[in-house]
This record gives C-alpha cells, sequence and structure tokens, in this order.
C-alpha cells in the first residue's frame, strides 16, 4: 500500500491541531482508503500550549502521528526544508497548520499525481486575506517574476504534494535556507497546478512581523535575481558616465564665459544629494546580497531537534 506522509511545519497553533488531524483521519478513511499515510508535526519552539496538543495525539495514534520538536526557533524557511527529511511515505504533503490552505483538498493532489507529475501545486485564484496584504503580495512576486532569471510560478505558496524522488532533490540542496518557490521552479519540469481559494487563517494574529516578512522578501529576491546587482552596476555606470560629461560641459563654459555661473550652490547641491541618493540605494542593495552570501555559506545545521516522538 502507498504511503503519503503528511508534514506540518508548525509554531504556536495549539488551537488548531486537532481539527487538522481529524480532516486527515477523515480523507483516509473515506476518500483515500487504498493510501497508509502518516502525519508529522515538526514544531519550531512554540510558546504557547502546542507541543502539548501534539503530545497527546502522539499518544492517542502512535502508528499515524510523530513529532519533531526544534530545541530553539529555527524560523520559518529553515524549519519547512528541514521536515522533509523526516516523511518516509511515497509522496509527501506539505501543509499549514493555520488551515488556510485546506488540507481536504489533498484528493484532488493525489489524483493529479496518478498522471505523474512529480510535484503537485496549488494557485491561488483568490484570497480572503486582508486586500492590502493580498495587493503587495501580488506586487512583490510581479516584482520577482520581472526580476528572476528562472520563469517563476505565480500566486502559490508551500502548499504542495512532493514525490518521493523530488524530495530527494530537495534533501541535496546544500543551502541553509533555500527559496523553496524558486526551487521548484528551477528543478522541477513536470509540476502540475490545481486552482484553489485561500481561506482566512485560523490565527487572530500572523506570527509575521514586518522584520520577518521584509526579511524573506530581500532573501528570496537576492536568491532568485542577481539583476538587481546588474542593475545597479548599469545605473551607477550612466551615471558617472553623465557626471564626467556635466563636469567637462561646467568646465569648458566656465573658461570660455567666466560669468556663467555666478550663483552655482544650488546646482551643485543637487548634484551632490541626488548622487549620495543613488550612492547609498546601490550600497544597501549591495549589503542584501551579501547578507545572503553571508547567510547562505555559513556550514551549520539548519535545525537543531530536541526530541522526536513515535520514529523508530
Amino acid at each position: 500500500m502507498k504511503r503519503i506522509s503528511i508534514i506540518v511545519p508548525c509554531y504556536n497553533e495549539w488551537d488548531s491541531v486537532h481539527e487538522l488531524y481529524n480532516k486527515v483521519v477523515d480523507m483516509f478513511s473515506t476518500s483515500l482508503k487504498k493510501y497508509n499515510f502518516e502525519v508529522v508535526f515538526v514544531d519550531d519552539f512554540s510558546k504557547d500550549n502546542t507541543r502539548d496538543e501534539i503530545r497527546k495525539l502522539c499518544e492517542q495514534d502512535k502508528e499515524h502521528v510523530k513529532a519533531v520538536f526544534n530545541s530553539t526557533n529555527f524560523w520559518f524557511s529553515r524549519n519547512i526544508f528541514a521536515s522533509f527529511k523526516y516523511g518516509n511515505g511515497d509522496a509527501i504533503f506539505l501543509v499549514f497548520w493555520d488551515l488556510q490552505d485546506p488540507p481536504e483538498l489533498l484528493p484532488k493532489f493525489v489524483e493529479k499525481r496518478e498522471t505523474w507529475n512529480n510535484v503537485v501545486i496549488w494557485e491561488k485564484i483568490w484570497s480572503e486575506e486582508n486586500k492590502i496584504i493580498s495587493f503587495y503580495r501580488r506586487l512583490y512576486y510581479n516584482l520577482i517574476w520581472i526580476l528572476s532569471e528562472t520563469s517563476q510560478i505565480k500566486n502559490f505558496n508551500g502548499f504542495w504534494l512532493y514525490d518521493k524522488s523530488f524530495v530527494e532533490v530537495i534533501n541535496e540542496i546544500n543551502d541553509m535556507s533555500p527559496y523553496l518557490k524558486q526551487v521548484i521552479a528551477e528543478y522541477s519540469n513536470n509540476y502540475g497546478i490545481i486552482k484553489y481559494e485561500h481561506k482566512k487563517s485560523h490565527r487572530w494574529k500572523s506570527n509575521f512581523n514586518f522584520y520577518r516578512n521584509y526579511d524573506f522578501a530581500m532573501e528570496w529576491i537576492t536568491s532568485s535575481t542577481k539583476k538587481l546587482m546588474r542593475l545597479s552596476t548599469l545605473i551607477g555606470s550612466i551615471l558617472m558616465i553623465l557626471s564626467i560629461i556635466y563636469a567637462c560641459y561646467v568646465f569648458i563654459k566656465k573658461i570660455m564665459y567666466r560669468d556663467s555661473y555666478p550663483i552655482w550652490i544650488a546646482s551643485l547641491t543637487i548634484w551632490i544629494f541626488l548622487l549620495w541618493s543613488i550612492i547609498l540605494f546601490f550600497i544597501w542593495v549591495l549589503w542584501e546580497y551579501v547578507l545572503t552570501i553571508n547567510t547562505k555559506t555559513l556550514r551549520r545545521p539548519r535545525v537543531v531537534v530536541w526530541e522526536k516522538i513515535n520514529f523508530d
């Protein structure tokens, strides 16, 4: 019997533990009877009662429920990538615990996978989340689409079904915090797409503050494209040439017409502020790339596990 591993990276999600588990059990007792399953909860050092609820489920269903508890919070993307190695099924279904992506749609994933797509992803056609957040999210992904060297897939997140062969590819990536969407776009030429409606999160407040969202955004941009560096080099070169031309023009005109610049402070000030603002912008872009390189070249484990439950 084929086995599906359901991987659930989580952080502060105690109120939806049993609901998610019940949805999974219902699916495999009705529409997915011919499949065996396991649910692996990977907790990234929750500060609420999430671990207590997971322990209860592990005790209640030792055959199907497993748990991995990290020793501290390693952040979202690192925890997700580390989670792939805990599933031993023929396919791995990655679902988030806030239930924005409905896990009960797994049978459609499985049906699509049977046509031999090594990755099946969901594309959002509509979302119940805040309209302002949705607008900025679309704007950001459009920017990624424009800047990236490889073709990106729009309007989808980590709600995917992965074949075991592709999971092996993911586990070979020697990167502490890869951009998972870039990995799919670059390494999977055989993915299927199913459209769905994105629901509201069960959380009353997001686990992501402004800094975390900004950190993810810049990490993903610098991981998926070199065009910003190329663009800053190009614009910097053009501005340097224009500055030299302007300086030569002012110098020649001043020699030929000594009174041509009786009041020169205004133009000089404008040029100084313009050039410094551009220079500071390019320094910011450069440092974002340096920070990303520094993060990716550190030879550290993605996560450190504190405890495992129901693993042989």
